[in-house]
């Protein structure tokens, strides 16, 4: 400090946030309405406030100077000043620090305080809270970017073969015995080869990881003893959250999560990020000034238009960002470049997407964000994934996103659930089933004038937002009382038959069934054409006992009980994956089901006799049974017939002609059969609540 000048230069409008150039650091910080603005420095663990230096330009709306012989590890905090008159959006109150949009580094330990808020909660006449809360805010820290990225390269995955697996850092490693004990629950944890083996061994391509940005707590979630341990609650879309590094040595956090990257990619996994820009953590008009809504509420939230005091709340979480401003699309674009140049991640999957495409009018998929994407040279080669709802008017947008995007597809789940979760007959159809089967043409195939493709519809039956695989087939009710909101949150079950005893597995019959649906779940949901997406501890029977909104459970209801893992299944897991790898039973192509001159089918849908499905047979409640041969498969060089029956009994299928021999049978705990072919006469005796994959003679699936 000492030898930094404690006056600012005019320095550059870019690039924003604080950047080192070898000789002082450069500050930039956006606010179209702000009267005047002050950079704040600290001593180097932020308890002290050293000075306040005025910014002396403002050009185009950024606020800039240049500060000589600072260095990377200088501590700051902004000051904006501006017009109180929240009737008109404008909360301006320099008595509070802000942290800087752009920070990279964070300083601090957030408490919720009453310093922190622009006004009084206590006294409504107070117009505005004078306390100087720079004791208590976090402030952000000068970085200096330089990582040892060897010869890291991106995977590049093509899309056909992808396998997501849906995963939280702390909660896959906290409880892994291979894992040393300083290091799980971390990213370190997670790029460990314990880790990365069992990653690996499942045949997972693309790991997608819940928030990492830096996230608060809710206040009333603190108040309860509880935290938010998803971590959709960003106050800062450019910093590493702090809590997942092991801090074993002197590595930054930003830098241990690198190097998990590194390690992820040297075994050829992609890094994915689950990324949150629908909203802040900074809440609605009750909530904090602690950096957006300081430096410039009108220009940051999206603000009701018949009363600028109150937000429009299309993420039900308080706020709406508003990407409508070009500043604020800028750091949405700016963050998800930085995340993938200076941390190498390979794509995102964003939080309640069609926030990002609202304009004046509603969702639109041509919008200003979807066009800077396309046009990036960085991010229209990234791999990008839409949450397609929010909970705003038209919010529902599920196939309407631009080609190329993948979306997590809920038509999917629900039929799949429907379809298999009964008692003695399926709520879906097979005509349901056999859509979602094969890559939701409905809702992929014609609705843009660029087709879209079958692999762009991400099939899941399970993600982190609800049951476990095992618990949903375990359980009738949620169990959700440890949340502290008297068991009203989350979603029912939507099950229809009695599951026995709650999570009781100590009956051999309903836990047989138990785990013969978690078998042929997971084989339909990674073998259907489309990119198939896993939860992380599905594959080993992980279970929240009932609980299906964890959101804020930090404990031993959501960390992965290794100890407790079912190796049967995770081997089922790995031979399903080997199966999709070696034949890919869908191609990433529509299938049309018509014959060619040669009267071959690329595709046919049989009944249990062998016979084509007629038109008027596929919503017939009382047959469910069906097969698929898909003569054109997308790996395999020979035709591939793939079996299902939800039913409660076996049935008798009649197989086309030729020789067959089974490549899996989710009837049996590591996925094989003891049937033989008999010269194509004998048909085969499929089991309830069964899927089989069958190959053509002559192939064969290496393990």
């Amino acid at each position: 400090m000492e030898r930094m000048k404690t006056v600012l230069q005019a320095g550059n409008p870019w690039p924003l946030g604080a950047s080192w150039d070898g000789q002082g650091v450069n500050f930039a910080v956006f606010s179209a309405h702000a009267q005047g603005m002050e950079l704040c420095l600290f001593n180097e663990d932020g308890t002290v406030e050293v000075t306040r230096l005025k910014f002396p330009s403002h050009t185009n709306d950024i606020w800039h100077g240049y500060l000589p012989g600072a260095k990377p590890g200088l501590v700051y905090g902004l000051r904006a000043h501006g017009l109180w008159q929240p009737e008109q959006g404008h909360r301006f109150n320099p008595h509070k620090l802000l942290l800087d949009p752009y920070a990279q580094d964070i300083v601090g330990h957030f408490e919720w305080r009453e310093e922190h808020f622009a006004t009084s909660r206590n006294n409504p006449q107070q117009p505005l809270d004078t306390r100087n809360n720079a004791q208590y805010a976090l402030k952000a820290r000068v970085v200096d970017e330089q990582f040892d990225w060897g010869d890291d390269r991106p995977p590049l995955v093509p899309h056909q073969d992808m396998v997501i697996y849906e995963v939280h850092v702390k909660g896959f490693s906290q409880m892994n015995p291979k894992v040393p004990e300083n290091l799980r629950g971390t990213y370190a944890g997670l790029a460990h080869p314990a880790s990365v083996d069992h990653v690996k061994r499942l045949g997972i391509t693309s790991v997608s990881l819940l928030p990492v940005h830096y996230a608060l707590d809710e206040e009333r979630l603190v108040n309860m003893g509880l935290s938010n341990y998803w971590g959709y609650n960003t106050l800062a879309f450019f910093a590493v959250n702090p809590k997942y590094a092991s801090k074993t040595d002197t590595q930054t956090a930003r830098n241990e999560f690198r190097a998990m990257v590194k390690a992820l990619h040297a075994q050829g996994i992609e890094v994915l990020l689950d990324v949150v820009f629908n909203h802040t953590a900074e809440s609605d008009q009750l909530g904090p000034n602690l950096s957006f809504k300081g430096l410039d509420n009108v220009s940051y939230y999206r603000l009701r238009p018949d009363f600028h005091r109150y937000y429009e709340n299309f993420s039900g979480c308080g706020n709406t960002l508003d990407i409508r401003n070009p500043r604020v699309l800028q750091m949405v674009m700016d963050s998800l470049r930085y995340w993938v140049g200076a941390m190498h991640v390979d794509g995102f999957r964003f939080d309640l997407a069609p926030v990002l495409g609202r304009g004046d009018h509603g969702f639109d998929r041509g919008g200003a964000f979807f066009t800077a994407i396309a046009q990036d040279p960085v991010l229209s080669r990234v791999k990008m994934i839409a949450e397609p709802w929010d909970i705003g008017p038209g919010g529902y947008q599920v196939g309407q996103f631009p080609h190329g995007w993948l979306e997590w597809n809920d038509h999917f789940r629900d039929a799949m659930r429907g379809f298999w979760l009964h008692d003695g007959q399926p709520r879906r159809t097979r005509g349901d089933f056999a859509m979602r089967l094969c890559g939701s043409a409905d809702l992929y195939q014609h609705r843009q004038r660029r087709q879209r493709m079958p692999v762009e519809s991400v099939n899941y039956v399970v993600s982190h937002d609800g049951f476990t695989l095992r618990d949903l087939v375990s359980y009738n009710e949620r169990h959700n009382l440890a949340n502290g909101e008297d068991n009203r949150d989350g979603h029912g079950n939507n099950l229809s038959y009695n599951c026995g005893v709650e999570g009781d597995c100590t009956y051999p019959v309903i836990n047989a069934l138990r785990a013969r649906l978690q078998r042929v779940m997971l084989a339909v949901t990674l073998l259907a054409q489309g990119t198939p997406m896993l939860c992380a501890g599905d594959e080993l029977g992980h279970t929240q006992d009932g609980n299906n909104n964890p959101y804020c459970q930090d404990n031993a209801i959501t960390w992965i009980d290794w100890l407790d893992a079912d190796d049967d299944l995770i081997d089922f897991t790995a031979r399903v994956l080997a199966v999709r790898r070696q034949t890919l039973p869908f191609g990433n192509h529509w299938y049309q089901g018509l014959p060619d001159p040669s009267g071959k089918r690329d595709l046919a849908w049989l009944k249990s006799d062998g016979q084509f499905i007629p038109d008027n047979a596929w919503h017939d409640p009382s047959d469910s049974v069906l097969g698929c041969l898909i003569a054109t498969p997308g790996r395999s060089k020979v035709p591939v017939l793939l079996l299902f029956n939800p039913g409660i009994t076996d049935c008798a299928f009649k197989l086309p002609p030729g020789g067959w021999r089974v490549a899996l049978d989710t009837t049996d705990a590591h996925g094989l059969t003891r049937w033989v072919e008999q010269g194509g006469k004998a048909d085969f005796p499929l089991r309830a609540r069964s899927m089989v994959v069958l190959l053509a003679a002559g192939a064969s699936i290496a393990f």
